[in-house]
């Protein structure tokens, strides 16, 4: 397979509060659909990375942003080819069943932004967009598929990532695409990194 034409990448972050802990039965239907839904993205085109916590085959177990916070992060060649995954595949069911599993919010859960072909965001890097949407609204760097932005309007932003000087978080990629060594940013919450790895394409 040859490297992505796409010069920038789309990455998001979705963060949901669950109603009950992880192991309660009343969420086993989520848990149920993990495998499958997440099989379906690694699978679906225009997909390049998910965050997966070391060890595991997601990054459920991963709680950045709250003890009753699950995290997904991840990264697509394109808008319209997260957004084909999230609303035109099995991930409309779990969609359709969240409220059954997770609070709703009353601030942005979902933020969208570009960064440069290669780059993988981290979690603190991912959290600081949320927290941007949140405070500022919906802008060039910090957006939703309701208020979305071009990568051509980003692209003065593209350059606020990391500077690759920590160590470097794990993945699967595509074959063929070059990746720069995505960085640790701290813990917004505790102070450190939770130490994830990612899947890539393949």
């Amino acid at each position: 397979m040859t490297a992505s034409p796409h010069a920038v990448h789309l990455a998001q972050l979705n963060v949901a509060t669950l109603l009950h802990p992880f192991d309660d039965p009343r969420v086993k239907p989520f848990v149920d659909l993990l495998d499958p839904v997440n099989a379906a993205a690694d699978d679906a085109p225009g997909f390049v990375w998910r965050l997966v916590e070391e060890g595991a085959a997601d990054a459920t177990g991963l709680r950045p942003a709250g003890e009753d916070v699950i995290v997904n992060l991840s990264v697509w060649e394109t808008q319209e080819a997260l957004w084909d995954f999230a609303y035109r595949s099995g991930h409309l069911e779990a969609m359709r069943r969240r409220r059954e599993w997770f609070a709703r919010h009353a601030e942005a859960h979902l933020v969208l932004w570009w960064v440069p072909a290669g780059h993988l965001p981290t979690v603190g890097e991912a959290l600081e967009r949320l927290t941007d949407l949140r405070a500022h609204g919906p802008s060039p760097r910090a957006f939703t598929f309701a208020s979305s932005s071009t990568a051509a309007e980003a692209a003065r932003h593209l350059g606020d990532v990391p500077s690759a000087t920590s160590p470097a978080t794990g993945g699967h990629r595509r074959p063929g695409e070059p990746l720069e060594r995505p960085v640790r940013s701290p813990d917004v919450r505790a102070g450190v990194h939770p130490g994830p790895q990612g899947r890539r394409s393949s």
